[in-house]
């Protein structure tokens, strides 16, 4: 991608070789690693532990790789388009695995995986006419959805006295999946909105 100076004179290119897509790139590699730990061993309190643990350092790079690249200027395209990815592969295989075990409904996690990939796949339907960044409903989305499911992965069912967090996480689905059909929504607005102006590169 090439980036204009202060003076608007002297382009320079930004790499796609860089800290915050390694970090994205890492975050997909996790993602297996993750589903394994959450998996392998359903009935285990340390590994429910160890696996949400996997997902929030996971998450975690995602905070960072966004503040690296917005600080010093290290926005790329790939960046633009691995990153949605790299956070709908965490988040996805969290929703499935907690529906494979039987907590969360299968109707919430197929609505949020259809709106989360169609979105993705919207996106690269409408490339050649520009990219569609995240905005503030998406990123507010994305860190609701993480809390709710952090709260999902962690074992207060099997804790006898900590149930009622997980009335507190089920309350914070709920508002998440709204966030996401609205945000949803929003992003096939701006992708019509894209379409109608601007012309194919």
């Amino acid at each position: 991608m090439t980036r204009e100076t202060s003076t608007g004179t002297t382009p320079r290119q930004v790499s796609a070789w860089n800290v915050p897509n390694a970090l994205t790139v890492l975050r997909l590699v996790m993602v297996p690693v993750f589903a394994w730990a959450l998996l392998a061993h359903p009935d285990s309190i340390g590994w429910r532990v160890a696996s949400t643990a996997i997902f929030v350092v996971a998450i975690f790079t995602d905070f960072v790789d966004g503040k690296v690249a917005r600080k010093y200027d290290l926005v790329t395209s790939f960046g633009k388009l691995a990153d949605p990815i790299a956070d709908k592969a965490l988040t996805g295989m969290a929703f499935i695995g907690l529906s494979v075990l039987g907590e969360l409904w299968w109707w919430v996690t197929i609505v949020i995986l259809v709106r989360e990939w169609g979105i993705t796949v919207l996106r690269f339907v409408v490339i050649r006419y520009g990219v569609i960044a995240a905005d503030r409903g998406g990123k507010a989305k994305t860190a609701l959805q993480a809390v709710a499911l952090t709260l999902y992965l962690l074992p207060f069912l099997m804790v006898p006295g900590l149930v009622w967090i997980h009335v507190v996480a089920q309350v914070l689905m709920v508002v998440a999946f709204l966030l996401t059909v609205l945000t949803g929504a929003n992003y096939v607005r701006s992708a019509l909105r894209l379409r109608r102006g601007s012309t194919p590169s």
